[in-house]
């Protein structure tokens, strides 16, 4: 396993986190799993056995299920691990039981502590955008936590690139701690992170932590063009997360991801999660797993390492268009630009 430092923080966490989204299983989770505790022990077993260090959850997995049973799989483990949760969903019928106000917040972690049966979180993340509540509210808490010793350090989890820098700047403005990740949908299927949040994160030194890099199961090898889905599994239609715009893409992408793991002798699963780690700014992916056996071929990914022209060919086949300004910058701007500009343009430009 390696270590990787977590944006500008002294913090180094594994490459493979752990994601526990089907921890309990109950609500709008129970597609992603069904675990209980004896189920998560030999999850985390394995991990900590394959050197994982860092263990994602949030208290609206489960309303609060996920993080009781990912405490209780740790148990007098937990100092020897981080573990991150995040804060904004619902987590009760109140108006003030959602969103990003000093209130929710402050309360949403003395109950993630609670459930997680400890004295501190590690990684406290905003899972969502709060438009109605002022940054300055939204980042003074999050500051008194960390003050408080209740919170190690704040990250932000699916904010569009402008909500980030505005963020930022907030927090370099009123002297709060500041954001040192953000938690993002990246993967082969839909790389739009490249558009505005891998620059930011080079640009501003932010850790990248990746969600469902293997698409939701759709870039795991399982979907291929012409075939019937195994028995048991989700189908293209209604799949909102992620959305599937195209599906002649997602095709070539798999075909090219089996066939790269064919002459490693590895699944297709492990490529697309080496891809993200062979990618600008990436720290760690998270995966999850139904099955014991789907967690064990995901943590190989950790040790397989991807050619340079094989990331090329798998960025040939899943990339889209450059939008504007891109496009233009690209074939005006070129001489004058930043590592962080050329993350997303470089594939672009004359050789």
């Amino acid at each position: 396993m390696q270590y990787r430092r977590l944006g500008r923080s002294g913090l180094l966490v594994s490459t493979i986190t752990l994601g526990t989204m089907g921890y309990g299983g109950t609500g709008w989770a129970t597609p992603v799993g069904r675990i209980d505790v004896a189920g998560a022990r030999r999850q985390v077993d394995l991990c900590l056995e394959a050197g994982v260090n860092l263990f994602d959850t949030a208290d609206v997995y489960s309303n609060g299920l996920s993080e009781q049973i990912l405490g209780e799989a740790l148990g007098d483990r937990r100092d020897d691990v981080l573990i991150a949760t995040k804060v904004r969903g619902g987590m009760g019928d109140g108006p003030n039981d959602e969103g990003l106000s000093r209130h929710h917040i402050i309360r949403a972690a003395e109950a993630s502590l609670r459930r997680l049966n400890t004295d501190h979180i590690d990684l406290y993340q905003v899972h969502e955008w709060d438009g109605l509540t002022p940054l300055d509210e939204t980042l003074s808490a999050l500051d008194s936590l960390v003050q408080s010793g209740k919170v190690r350090y704040v990250g932000s989890s699916n904010y569009t690139g402008w909500q980030l820098m505005k963020a930022l700047w907030t927090s370099d403005r009123g002297g709060y701690e500041r954001f040192v990740s953000e938690q993002i949908y990246y993967s082969l299927q839909a790389r739009d992170a490249e558009n505005e949040l891998v620059p930011i994160a080079l640009d501003q030194e932010l850790g990248i932590l990746v969600w469902s890099p293997i698409a939701g199961g759709l870039l795991s090898g399982k979907y291929r063009r012409g075939q019937d889905a195994p028995e048991g599994t989700r189908r293209f239609e209604g799949w909102t997360e992620p959305p599937v715009h195209d599906e002649d893409r997602l095709y070539d992408t798999v075909d090219a991801l089996v066939a790269i793991g064919e002459e490693h002798g590895v699944s297709a699963a492990q490529v697309a999660l080496a891809y993200l780690l062979a990618k600008p700014a990436v720290t760690s992916v998270i995966v999850g797993a139904r099955t014991e056996e789907q967690l064990q071929d995901n943590l190989a990914a950790a040790r397989l390492e991807l050619s340079a022209a094989e990331v090329d060919r798998l960025d040939a086949v899943s990339g889209v268009p450059l939008l504007y300004p891109y496009w233009h910058q690209a074939n005006t701007g070129a001489g004058r630009l930043s590592p962080a500009d050329l993350s997303l343009l470089k594939r672009h430009l004359p050789q």
